[in-house]
């Protein structure tokens, strides 16, 4: 039986803003609690997100005051669209309100052993759609189908979100299981 969970990514996708020690805010100020998948640091915070949702681009273009939410692929079978999605909240601007942020991905199989590699991945290099406090959708965005003769077992993918004018890096991880 498949087993996937819908997250409300009312935690991520609402605006949030992150404290000078860079914890997750709620608008009202209530802390949001860290993950290996959603972590901020220093004003700047980033997400992970693994999803079997083929209309998961439909979900992110709604209306500012709608909160998408996805199916958080926790298991994965043979067939399955696999889209795997970042975002960033509050990167530092330059004098020309422009964020450059930039991440490293690698995707590994079961046995550790590494499917794809790749570094300095442009993430956000451009002048933001609104206020930096709020979340946006990166370029990073990996899209698959699982092939049935892939290996079985955990898949991990690891992403480094670096705001390079901040110096800040968030390392992110997020896996799902191929049945």
């Amino acid at each position: 039986m498949r087993r996937t969970r819908t997250l409300a990514l009312l935690a991520l996708l609402l605006p949030l803003s992150a404290t000078a020690a860079g914890d997750w805010v709620h608008p009202d100020g209530r802390p949001v609690a860290q993950t290996e998948s959603m972590k901020a640091r220093d004003g700047f915070g980033a997400s992970l997100l693994v999803t079997t949702d083929r209309d998961w681009l439909a979900k992110w273009q709604t209306p500012a005051e709608t909160t998408p939410q996805f199916t958080v692929a926790s298991e994965v079978h043979a067939g399955d669209q696999v889209s795997i999605l970042a975002f960033v909240s509050n990167p530092k601007l330059d004098a020309n309100g422009v964020a450059h942020v930039q991440c490293d991905v690698r995707l590994t199989l079961p046995d550790g052993s590494v499917a794809t590699e790749q570094k300095d991945l442009p993430c956000v290099n451009a002048a933001l759609n609104g206020p930096a406090h709020q979340v946006f959708l990166t370029n990073l965005r990996i899209e698959f189908t699982a092939q049935a003769d892939a290996p079985k077992g955990t898949w991990t993918v690891y992403v480094v979100a670096r705001d390079t004018l901040r110096g800040v890096s968030l390392p992110l991880q997020a896996s799902y299981e191929l049945r």
